[in-house]
């Protein structure tokens, strides 16, 4: 099967839309509130959180999967990748943004993306603590998904560089002497940047621009399906497909995003 059929895309979407209540219905009826956190970072000072809540949505999330589709590959955050016999892969962050999770920010989020030969197809982002998902359709659409209501997502397209809503995160990333070199782009980051959220904000509209450092392929994978249907550009700073991870920068705009690039050569 060299292209996915339309019954197989219903079959996936439908499915894919069941997730946000079963992974709500699990955080909030067993496991809120019981988190213990660990740092699985290799460095001495190093600091990469994971919590018994990552873990068990990830278990959770892997048996929903593997009930209905066997013959898929699983590859997750937290455990050992299961490889495809079916063409089509699960791509699972069962946690983005460990760290607002563990100090109570609303912002983390679930994150899945379903891969038929190594291409995102369908992405979802789910945000329990907002009471909302986002979520690509089977028509080349993205949606913000509100109280059982669709709302279908659409970028920007007008925006000067100058005048763009820019968010960035490059604490902990890029050094500051390396931040120097950019300052042009750093002096036009003046809006918050809260892990996936702001991809999603992009695809509503009300960001221009989302740069980030150091994505893995569970970060990202989700979110170019969604980016793209509504739109929007999603390249590596150096212009690389997005499916590779790594430093990633997202516009609402071609042109937009030429610009940014351009902006980041120093540092790539």
């Amino acid at each position: 099967m060299n292209e996915i059929s339309k019954k197989d895309k219903l079959v996936y979407y439908k499915f894919l839309n069941t997730l946000p209540k079963k992974i709500n219905r699990l955080y909030f009826g067993k496991l809120k509130g019981k988190f213990k956190v660990n740092n699985k970072s290799k460095k001495t000072k190093g600091f990469d959180p994971v919590t018994n809540i990552d873990k068990l949505f990830e278990l959770f999330l892997r048996s929903e999967i593997t009930k209905k589709f066997p013959k898929d590959g699983i590859v997750g955050e937290e455990f050992k990748a299961k490889k495809t016999k079916s063409g089509f892969s699960w791509i699972i962050d069962p946690i983005d943004g460990t760290r607002s999770f563990i100090i109570g920010s609303p912002t983390w989020s679930n994150l899945i993306s379903i891969n038929y030969k190594n291409v995102p197809i369908f992405g979802l982002v789910n945000f329990p603590m907002l009471k909302k998902y986002y979520i690509t359709g089977i028509n080349k659409t993205s949606y913000l998904v509100e109280n059982n209501k669709f709302k279908k997502l659409k970028v920007l397209k007008f925006n000067t560089l100058n005048s763009s809503k820019i968010a960035g995160n490059f604490f902990g990333w890029l050094s500051l002497d390396e931040q120097k070199k950019i300052s042009k782009l750093t002096r036009l980051m003046r809006y918050p940047c809260s892990d996936a959220l702001s991809y999603c904000q992009l695809c509503e509209g009300t960001l221009d621009v989302v740069i980030q450092c150091y994505n893995k392929i569970w970060d990202i994978h989700p979110m170019i399906p969604l980016i793209k249907n509504a739109g929007g550009h999603i390249t590596t700073w150096e212009g690389k497909d997005a499916r590779i991870g790594g430093s990633i920068v997202a516009s609402s705009n071609m042109k937009l995003h030429k610009k940014v690039l351009n902006l980041l050569k120093p540092v790539c």
